[in-house]
């Protein structure tokens, strides 16, 4: 088989281009927001434009989209500028969008501006239109999602708010802020994810300042870096601190790293891969899908950092520590339980993500957490005690799979919210003509 690895150079595509200007979300923390919607979003990432986009196509203008930064995909922006990172695992067909409706997607979009391209990212295209694996830049997925917030009229109906309650009541939903109350029909949940923190007993009391998260500021002059992680955050990382000149340090509890294209095993972005999660159509035990998320849901880091390694491993500048647990972190680095200490000058955790679930708010009792996941409806994606709140992205993944974290599997997702959203908002309109 063959197997087709973009060049390592594609790591350093161009960032902050000179695309197209799009209109700006007018709605600022100053702006009114209505106080009744047919349909509330919390949260403007990918999954959440994914679910404005197709109920523009379905006919439902009366929708507000809430976002703590009042952009379309801004947070998920912030994080990937934070890490320097300039692609995505992602492929060309992986776009946020409208399961079943053919607007221009991002492969169009990308062709659409060959000449703001450089020859690698053409190549990454033409090697998408063969069926082969591709590389998007970061650059044209965030000018792409602005597009089609655009062309979905998203960017009218955006507003810069924090939300800190949903309460569901009745046949209503009322979402309030510091500022604000909207009684609404139905309200979808777009969180995503957040940083999973390190173990309690890796270090006790107050975290030291020689340690970090992936999320946070690395200290300048920091000469040798301990990065603990085994994913695509910390590959990011260690990339940075080599260009920086730094000497690195990886910990990885993991006997191996695993380069692959993709985070996911690619047979769960198919309907049979998800057939094996979804017990909408047969009953999957609970414990068989934990099971299977536990194996499929691990770290991984891109091919196209494997040669990079690799030079910086052979002359000395990268030292890779595998397959022994952490017993402490402290400010003079990283006891493993073999005993050894991997020692620098600042440590960074990249250890993951969780989803956001909903908790915080609503109550414990109507998200029904169980190991970590919601308790949804497995056809509608609706909170089974709370049946007018949906979940898309990442805490839907107990009912779609691990693609569903995945932008292809918001897509998924998007579909069976917005029918059901669709078909109640026109059932109620037609009792009312």
């Amino acid at each position: 088989m063959t197997t087709f690895v973009p060049h390592p150079r594609v790591l350093r595509s161009p960032r902050h281009r000179d695309w197209p200007r799009y209109p700006e979300p007018a709605n600022d923390e100053a702006a009114t927001l209505p106080e009744v919607a047919d349909v509330v979003i919390v949260g403007a990432g990918p999954a959440g434009l994914a679910v404005a986009a197709a109920l523009w196509h379905l006919g439902i203008p009366d929708v507000v989209v809430l976002d703590r930064t009042g952009k379309p995909v801004s947070r998920f922006f912030e994080r990937v500028d934070r890490l320097e990172q300039r692609v995505l695992r992602s492929p060309y067909e992986h776009h946020p969008g409208v399961e079943g409706y053919r607007d221009c997607e991002l492969r169009d979009f990308a062709r659409l501006h060959w000449s703001l391209l450089t020859p690698i990212e053409r190549r990454e295209i033409r090697m998408s239109q063969a069926g082969h694996r591709s590389v998007v830049p970061v650059d044209v997925f965030e000018a792409y999602c602005h597009h089609t917030a655009a062309i979905h009229g998203v960017t009218g109906r955006l507003w810069r708010r924090d939300v800190s309650s949903v309460e569901p009541n009745g046949e209503r939903v009322t979402v309030r802020g510091a500022d604000f109350r909207i009684d609404a029909g139905q309200v979808v949940l777009c969180l995503g994810e957040e940083r999973r923190d390190a173990p309690g007993n890796w270090w006790t009391g107050t975290r030291p300042e020689e340690i970090g998260y992936w999320d946070e500021t690395v200290p300048a002059g920091a000469e040798r870096e301990v990065v603990v992680g085994a994913g695509l955050t910390a590959a990011h990382l260690i990339h940075n601190a080599l260009d920086r000149g730094a000497r690195v340090e990886w910990v990885m509890r993991g006997e191996n790293e695993r380069y692959q294209c993709s985070d996911v095993n690619a047979s769960f972005f198919r309907a049979e891969g998800r057939a094996r999660f979804d017990s909408f159509r047969a009953p999957v035990p609970w414990a068989d899908r934990l099971a299977l998320m536990g194996r499929q849901r691990r770290a991984s880091v891109m091919f196209e950092f494997r040669p990079l390694f690799e030079a910086a491993q052979a002359d000395g500048r990268l030292t890779v520590h595998r397959g022994t647990d952490i017993g402490a972190v402290h400010a003079k680095g990283v006891e493993l339980t073999d005993g050894r200490l991997v020692s620098g000058d600042h440590t960074t955790l990249a250890l993951g993500t969780v989803p956001s679930i909903g908790g915080g708010l609503m109550s414990d009792e109507l998200v029904g957490a169980r190991d970590g996941w919601p308790d949804l409806d497995e056809r509608t994606l609706a909170y089974q005690r709370a049946p007018r709140v949906f979940a898309a992205g990442a805490a839907a993944c107990m009912v779609l799979g691990p693609a569903g974290r995945n932008i292809d599997g918001h897509r998924v997702a998007t579909a069976r919210i917005a029918a059901t959203i669709a078909a109640r908002v026109h059932e109620k309109a037609a009792v009312h003509v």
